[in-house]
Formats: structure tokens, C-alpha cells, sequence
């Protein structure tokens, strides 16, 4: 169905999709390339929201020549006027013959709608070039239109023994410089930071990325059942901040509110913040991607509450031994069916340490 030149020219489209890695939420990562008498005529991707979209940058470098012109683009062309207007209706204006689609786009306001009128106005359209890769590129873009959740991962540094801390809490550094480096392209990556009071005390973390070129930071979110967050934390600087919270505190969340920081009140039946609605208030904030970077409490209640679907794992070649702290707060197992089965993604050196990525079954 698709030539090795078809192969070739998707790679590139989805290799310029990635260059929007750290730029594009809440939108998707999208490429684009066009082609005319085998020869690429225009090149585009979606740089940043509220700009044009990947097909309407290629459009523009290909001008005239983009008449009967092939168009490869990593996500089904919009139909709707959102931010920017549809893509569909640029495509067609230009007259391109063809345009083959990695993937079909989730987003409800468009699903097909893309392609239809493409084929509704006399263009050729093929969908599934690559569409493993597509969907890869874009899995909290997708995640969000199908479940109205973010995709979740959790980051863990640990030694060969599966420890994060020592007993006392000093953890700084487990891992290399390497692997600290490379854990702020994942932040880089992710719409919101994640982390609970208990690191927010013992750690004061800024939860920002310093060690990528960026254009933007990622949201800070605090898991703070009884609104225990000293006012002069480090994540509160520079606003961005979400806290959720469990009880009622009128002038503590005044005085956060004033700091730029938003409160919300999600509690669930034992006391605590409830995690899955949680998740749905980030969705319904755009956030696509959240990287957890928390200790074992929280990250065991999120596994438990089935909100995990990847964790980034760091084993650093060091031995803590059994008194030091483990990665995940889980209740004891009785059988060996209870066990969460993952299914590594990745895995790789970074540095002196091993960098595994791991999705949950």
C-alpha cells in the first residue's frame, strides 16, 4: 500500500513533528511535508498553540508549486475553526492532489471529519503510514481525547536495590548528572509536574526544567490534602501553580490565590484528595502529559488507583539496603496473580545508570 518513499517522506514529517516536543501543548505535535515530481517543495510542523498549523508552515515554503503536489502530515488535518482555521479548507485552496495521514485524529471535533472533506473535494487521501509512531509522538494528546485523562508517568531514580532515600530522607544524588540532565527533557515534555506535600517539605523542589532549552514551563501541582504548603515554597515562585486540596481553607487559599497559585478542593470519602477526579479537573485544563516526580506514598496510591500508565525508571549502580526507602507504598501481596504486570518501552545507559521505560499492562 505504501512505498518505501512514502516510508521516507512520513520519517521526515514525523522527525519535524518532534521539534514541537516542548512547544505545542495543548496541541498535538504535527509534521508536514509536501512533495511534487519527487522533489520536496514545502516543510512545516506546529511550532507552538495559537500559530499555524504544520500544513499551513509547509503550504507557505511551497507556494505555487504545492498544485498537484503530494502532502504527508503525521495527523489527520483539522476541519474545525479552533485557534487557527481548518487545514482541510487551506489544502484544498491549494490544490494538492494527495495527502496521506499517519493517523487519524482523536479530537472529537474532528475524527474523520479531516479526511472526508478531503475526499469530499476530489483528493486522493491515504490514512496508517506509520501510524505507530505518530501515535507515540502524540500518546497525552490521545490519551485525553479517549479517556479525559492525561497521560500519567511517574519518574523514579532508585539504586540496584530498588531504594530511593536513605531512612533519614537524603536522597541528593542517587543518580548521575547524566540521568538528571535527561530527566528534565521528560519535564521539558510533560504540560504539569506532579508531587505531594510530603516532597514539597522535606525537598522544597522548584519542579522546573533548567537543563533544556524550553519556551515554557510545565504547571506545578501539589497534592495537599490539609493545605499544608509553607508560603514560601520554592514551586509557588512564578505562579503556575495548582494545588488540590481536601478541606476547606478560606484564608490560607486566599493568600495562595494572591501568590498566583489556584486552589481546588477535591475530597474523596476517606479525607484525602480524590486522584481520578483529579485527573479529569488537569484534563479539563489541557494538560495532556504529567510527569510525577513524588515519593513512595503518593506514587503508590496512584499506581493503586490505576492512574499510572508509564514509569521512567533510573537504577543508579549503588547499593542503600533494606532500611533505606523504597519506590512505591503498595499493600502486601498474598498471590503472585495480584502482581502489576509492565512491559518495557525502553531500555538504556544514560551515563553510569540505566534508564528504563516501562508501561503498565
Amino acid at each position: 500500500m505504501f512505498s518505501s518513499a512514502d516510508h521516507a517522506c512520513m520519517s521526515q514529517a514525523l522527525q519535524l513533528a518532534e521539534k514541537g516536543l516542548f512547544s505545542t501543548t495543548p496541541n498535538p505535535r504535527v509534521g508536514c511535508i509536501i512533495v511534487r515530481d519527487d522533489q520536496i517543495v514545502g516543510r512545516g510542523w506546529h511550532e507552538r498553540t495559537g500559530q499555524a498549523h504544520a500544513e499551513i508552515n509547509a503550504l507557505k515554503q511551497a507556494g505555487a508549486t504545492a498544485k498537484h503536489s503530494m502532502v504527508y502530515v503525521t495527523l489527520e488535518p483539522c476541519s474545525h475553526h479552533g485557534r487557527t482555521s481548518p487545514c482541510v479548507d487551506a489544502l484544498t485552496q491549494a490544490g494538492v492532489a494527495k495527502v496521506v495521514v499517519a493517523m487519524e485524529d482523536p479530537n472529537p471535533l474532528v475524527a474523520g471529519k479531516g479526511c472526508a472533506l478531503l475526499r469530499q473535494a476530489g483528493i486522493e487521501v491515504q490514512v496508517g503510514l506509520m501510524r505507530a509512531e505518530a501515535a507515540a509522538l502524540n500518546v497525552g494528546f490521545i490519551h485525553r481525547m479517549c479517556h479525559q485523562q492525561p497521560w500519567v508517568r511517574v519518574k523514579v531514580a532508585a539504586s540496584l536495590d530498588g531504594k530511593t532515600a536513605l531512612n533519614n530522607g537524603e536522597s541528593q544524588w542517587i543518580t548521575g548528572e547524566a540521568a538528571r540532565q535527561d530527566g528534565h527533557r521528560w519535564r521539558a515534555r510533560s504540560c504539569a509536574m506532579l508531587t505531594g506535600i510530603g516532597t514539597v517539605k522535606a525537598d522544597d523542589p522548584q519542579l522546573t526544567v533548567r537543563h533544556v532549552e524550553t519556551s515554557r514551563q510545565p504547571f506545578r501541582v501539589v497534592v495537599d490534602s490539609r493545605l499544608e504548603i509553607p508560603l514560601d515554597a520554592k514551586l509557588l515562585q512564578g505562579g503556575s501553580a495548582i494545588i488540590f486540596s481536601a478541606i476547606s481553607n478560606h484564608e490560607k487559599s486566599t493568600t495562595l490565590k494572591d501568590l498566583g497559585a489556584s486552589v481546588i478542593e477535591i475530597p474523596d470519602a476517606n479525607g484525602d484528595v480524590d486522584l481520578v477526579k483529579m485527573m479529569r479537573r488537569l484534563a479539563d485544563f489541557e494538560i495532556n502529559e504529567v510527569l510525577v516526580e513524588a515519593g513512595s506514598k503518593l506514587n503508590g496510591a496512584l499506581v493503586q488507583a490505576g492512574l499510572v500508565d508509564e514509569l521512567v525508571m533510573y537504577i543508579a549502580p549503588q547499593l542503600l539496603g533494606d532500611k533505606a526507602r523504597g519506590l512505591l507504598n503498595l499493600p502486601e501481596l498474598t498471590q503472585l496473580s495480584q502482581k502489576a504486570e509492565l512491559k518495557i518501552q525502553d531500555l538504556r545507559m544514560i551515563g553510569q545508570d540505566i534508564r528504563i521505560v516501562a508501561k503498565f499492562a
